[in-house]
């Protein structure tokens, strides 16, 4: 497979591994969890979320709660064109990217695509590392980086498991000043995690449905005329038939599409009938074996899919009192949002817009689930300071409804609720030792299940008064920690702390303490495996 290089590549293909671990604050204040919308009244990861900070630190942030679980994620990030002025801002221990951090990335810039592409290629390992093995991660892009973008995604994802490059039309009319060619379109890369993924049919249309009759009054109800020729050449399918009165039909070019058996088959059932004339054979194709519509990579009918200038009459819908300038400058349709959902997505399923915007992607679940009963559930990440003000905003809005709006669906709101949070100091071994920005309980806990075993921490099973903050394939783990320096000098596990433990289910006990007061043979007893968190607390001074 042909390999992308670019300048700073060997230093940022496994920067992924190297971002550590920040805690997510929640902002309740921000929060939108009333019950009179249908929320629980308390901020939770497993509430719809949105995270203000840097997108690759709340990728890794996520990790421990929803790695593997993310059904589709849908991003639309910066199309380099050089009049984002967009920032590189990954601190790579580089001395060359070092030089790249904080500058505003413009059309003059001669290493603008090598920018983009190390900006893009740890966040994509990320999300890929957060879809589900029968998830799909759907991208917007332009001409500026769609060649570039591809290759990236086939080294990171598997050129096998490309699925189709979409070609929806953006634009409402064309540009007539355009120097060339009017660009009425953006491509959307479409990658699966695996190949077994399938999207959804689509539900079909009179339009669908109008070269289907029942000239004949069928029982079985509508149908039209299936062609009956082979597609490639097929000698053993060229044989002659035998009319009713004893004409012989002979073969098309290729051959017959069925083995004789099966033509004749289809002739005693009626399934294939003659025309009045004996000239020709007709395979009935039936509306009701037809299911739903396979999706077209054309995506064209902007009454369906909408355009751009639309997403900005949302907008203007949504926040009536900003301004222009104070608008964010490149939202998407609802509609082209909510066609990706029907196609990729469950009911049940989880979205992730790691490049959140407008939050076009929050209103577009919202929408999509009040229609139908789903309850999917949406993340997404926001670095701008309009996080609050503008991707917030909506969603609130969207729930509550919008008095003034003429979408009766967006007059009323969709009612729901999402969480706020904020990503917060880095959780590192290290801290521990100088006793400073120790983590909550709950968030050095959701760092050290996931780190110790790989597998999703489920905050609602957690017990801070036993220890226990979950149970892997493997093991019961548990922590003995507070975020307190002193209280750290003097707690360790003791005899009397193994025989509190909840009793034995056959899964060994991971226990992470500052220290232990039992011996070797005492774990064993208790079927624990001690880990213990950095010995060298205890040499702090006072």
């Amino acid at each position: 497979m042909p390999t992308l290089h670019f300048k700073g590549k060997t230093f940022v293909q496994n920067h992924h591994l190297a971002v550590k671990y920040h805690q997510l604050v929640p902002k309740k204040e921000f929060s939108l969890t009333d019950p009179a919308y249908g929320g629980t009244g308390t901020v939770s990861l497993h509430d719809n979320l949105i995270i203000q900070g840097d997108n690759l630190k709340a990728l890794k942030a996520l990790l421990p709660t929803y790695s593997g679980k993310v059904k589709c994620i849908y991003i639309d990030p910066p199309y380099n064109t050089g009049n984002e002025k967009w920032v590189y801002n990954d601190n790579v221990n580089s001395p060359m990217i070092q030089e790249w951090l904080g500058k505003v990335v413009d059309k003059e810039d001669m290493t603008k695509h090598d920018k983009w592409l190390c900006m893009m290629m740890p966040r994509l390992k990320l999300l890929r590392e957060l879809l589900s093995e029968d998830g799909v991660i759907i991208i917007s892009i332009d001409d500026n980086e769609q060649h570039r973008l591809r290759m990236l995604c086939d080294e990171i994802f598997g050129e096998e498991n490309f699925v189709v490059d979409i070609a929806w039309r953006s634009g409402d009319s064309s540009n007539n000043d355009a120097k060339t060619f009017s660009n009425d379109y953006n491509s959307t890369l479409v990658y699966s995690k695996s190949l077994e993924w399938l999207p959804n049919r689509l539900e079909r249309t009179d339009k669908n449905n109008q070269h289907y009759k029942n000239p004949d009054n069928d029982p079985r109800g509508p149908w039209f005329a299936g062609n009956v020729s082979s597609p490639n050449p097929r000698e053993n399918l060229r044989y002659d038939l035998k009319t009713p009165s004893g004409k012989t039909i002979s073969p098309p070019a290729n051959g017959w599409r069925w083995k004789e058996e099966t033509m004749q088959e289809m002739i005693d059932t009626g399934e294939i009938i003659f025309s009045e004339d004996e000239s020709r054979i007709i395979k009935k194709t039936y509306l009701e074996d037809q299911g739903g519509l396979a999706p077209s990579n054309l995506w064209h009918d902007i009454e369906e899919t909408g355009h751009n200038r639309q997403a900005k009459y949302e907008q203007n819908n949504l926040f009536p009192e900003k301004t222009t300038s104070e608008q964010f400058k490149t939202p998407k349709p609802v509609k082209f949002i909510k066609r990706i959902l029907q196609l990729a997505t469950n009911p049940d399923s989880i979205i992730l817009d790691s490049f959140a915007g407008s939050a076009t992607t929050a209103h577009a679940v919202l929408e999509l689930n009040k229609e139908d009963g789903g309850k999917r559930k949406f993340i997404l990440v926001e670095m701008e300071d309009y996080a609050d003000s503008i991707t917030a905003e909506r969603v609130r809005r969207v729930i509550k409804g919008v008095k003034t709006a003429k979408s009766e669906l967006l007059k009323k709101g969709t009612g729901g609720s999402f969480s706020y949070f904020e990503l917060g100091d880095t959780i590192e071994m290290e801290s521990l030792l100088r006793g400073k920005n120790l983590p909550t309980y709950t968030e050095f806990a959701r760092y050290l299940f996931y780190t110790a075993t790989g597998e999703e921490f489920n905050e609602s099973v957690l017990n801070e008064a036993t220890g226990f903050i979950g149970e892997s394939k493997t093991y019961e783990v548990y922590l003995i920690y507070k975020p307190d320096i002193e209280w750290l000098k003097r707690n360790a596990l003791t005899l009397e702390g193994c025989r509190n433990l909840p009793p034995f289910k056959s899964k060994q006990r991971l226990v992470f303490a500052p220290c232990k007061y039992v011996d070797d043979h005492t774990c064993l007893e208790y079927r624990i495996d001690f880990c213990q968190l950095p010995y060298e607390i205890y040499r702090i001074q006072r």
